[in-house]
């Protein structure tokens, strides 16, 4: 029994598993066809998200409705982020025209900026075929010349870094975007969302929605777009004034405001600001201030390649020293070293 599973999987036929729920459908034509390109530090969760998608549209359809081919870029295995590395059928190539190419990609995002990435999604594009990425798999195409006005996007985490390397480009904080040839997703559930759609397209919304049920998620009436929840649920609370305050600092980091700029901005006292803030997050107004723009910082540190300075004055602070002292205060580790660490562990990764 083990073997004969096995089997299944070592031919180029679509995979059609057994299972007790059923959809019936028309047998198509043909088979879509998808290839995922994994790179080093592809995220798991959103590669099997989306493979996940197709498996149980077959399943439930007891059709070939879909096929998938998994790739890298030289035919050896790839290492996710979480160390797990995963086997593929065989390096990047010409791929006919009517496959779907998805670039999975994760941290760092530079990894799927390489010229074989690039060129292999150039090629694909240039010759009619759909190219996509996957979670931060969007920096492919940007490199590649291919976003320009189309709608995309990547990760929320990767925004300041991907706006710093294409300033230019303007990425959307939705879940995923689907232009023409062009599809990308936030990753992580996000990609069960875009798959959602394009098996919506293909087969229908009723078919759509089973899938998503088999998936043991809610079907939700619309389209949930925004990548983050709001501010007012993941800070806890309503207060409609101080909802205001934060998204007002959270949009003044390089040019924090005063105290007095936020009490005449929101209409409340100086002192009424430190009573809320401190009644809600048991800090003063400074203190949560100071920590959006070191966790700021810290990001900025994780995905780009900006000189300390750089990051200092993204921050809003008007030196080096003033940021390095504080930044060690908040994460117990000055930036130099957070910096050293990380290299250590991009090299890991690659060598992985």
């Amino acid at each position: 029994m083990e073997n004969s599973f096995k089997d299944r999987f070592t031919t180029a036929a679509p995979v059609v598993p057994q299972g007790d729920a059923f959809f019936p459908l028309p047998a198509p034509e043909t088979s879509t066809v998808f290839a995922f390109l994994l790179v080093p530090g592809f995220t798991l969760l959103a590669f099997s998200a989306a493979v996940e998608a197709l498996r149980i549209a077959n399943q439930l359809s007891q059709q070939p409705l879909y096929q998938w081919r998994v790739l890298s870029v030289d035919g050896e295995p790839v290492y996710s982020s979480s160390g797990i590395p995963i086997g593929v059928e065989g390096a990047i190539d010409k791929l006919p025209r009517d496959t779907g190419l998805f670039v999975c990609s994760g941290n760092p995002a530079a990894e799927a900026m390489t010229p074989a990435v690039v060129g292999a999604v150039q090629r694909h594009h240039r010759f009619g075929g759909m190219v996509g990425g996957i979670c931060t798999g969007a920096v492919a195409l940007a490199r590649a010349g291919l976003l320009g006005d189309k709608a995309f996007t990547l990760h929320w985490e990767n925004l300041p870094a991907f706006r710093t390397h294409f300033p230019d480009l303007l990425p959307k904080e939705t879940k995923y975007e689907i232009d023409g040839r062009l599809m990308t997703c936030g990753g992580g559930s996000a990609a069960i969302d875009m798959m959602l759609d394009l098996i919506g397209r293909d087969h229908g919304e009723a078919f759509a929605a089973m899938v998503s049920e088999m998936c043991l998620r809610k079907v939700a009436v619309g389209r949930e777009e925004e990548q983050r929840s709001s501010t007012s649920v993941l800070i806890r609370t309503r207060h409609p004034g101080l909802l205001s305050m934060v998204e007002l600092m959270k949009s003044h980091l390089e040019d924090p405001l005063t105290m007095e700029e936020l009490a005449l901005t929101s209409g409340y006292s100086r002192r009424h600001i430190e009573r809320l803030f401190m009644s809600v997050f048991g800090k003063t107004p400074g203190e949560f201030y100071r920590g959006l723009r070191l966790d700021h910082g810290r990001m900025l540190l994780s995905s780009t390649d900006l000189e300390l300075i750089d990051v200092a004055t993204a921050c809003g602070y008007g030196s080096v020293g003033h940021f390095s002292r504080c930044f060690k205060a908040r994460f117990g580790v000055a930036p130099t070293a957070y910096n050293r660490a990380l290299g250590r562990a991009r090299r890991t990764t690659r060598r992985g």
